[in-house]
């Protein structure tokens, strides 16, 4: 068997799914997560939610929607490149966000509360989604971390235990 081919021909290179190339770029996966989730906002509370127990559902598929994509970009690297990319995904999800409530507002269907948000909203709005957002994020992060750590450790035992049984 030859490592190396004769002929360039017979290397097979695979390009990586459209979403996994998606999820592999800081960038555009929070650009996508903040523009896909200011719209579902605002659709949701101009158009849909009507009563609490739709509104609360509607919240947590926002969140879960978030950390899915949190998730599916930071699996792409070793945890210690986390500390820097989580904060990053959720400052550029957070302007992702607020430039499509600037339009939103601009066409005016930015909700805010019951009423309609104004260009003088924005700065308030803006503060609020980014703490709100980066706090979801970065606790999200460690606890992530945490999971994947415990769960290293627990198979790495594992696989010692099976080779010590191995010997014996």
């Amino acid at each position: 068997m030859s490592f190396f081919p004769r002929q360039t021909i017979e290397w097979h290179i695979e390009e990586p799914r459209a979403f996994r190339r998606l999820s592999l770029s800081l960038v555009e996966m929070a650009l996508v997560t903040g523009v896909l989730l200011r719209v579902y906002r605002s659709y949701v509370l101009t158009h849909g939610a009507t009563g609490w127990l739709l509104f609360g559902g509607t919240l947590v598929f926002g969140v879960l929607f978030l950390l899915f994509m949190t998730t599916a970009h930071l699996a792409n690297f070793p945890i210690q490149r986390w500390a820097w990319r989580a904060p990053a995904f959720a400052v550029l999800e957070c302007a992702a966000e607020m430039v499509t409530s600037l339009l939103l507002i601009w066409v005016g269907r930015e909700p805010y509360g019951s009423v309609r948000a104004e260009m003088h909203d924005w700065p308030s709005m803006a503060m609020g989604t980014l703490a709100t957002r980066g706090i979801t994020i970065v606790v999200w992060t460690l606890l992530l971390a945490a999971i994947v750590q415990i769960v290293r450790r627990v198979m790495a035992g594992t696989i010692e235990e099976e080779k010590e049984e191995a010997r014996a």
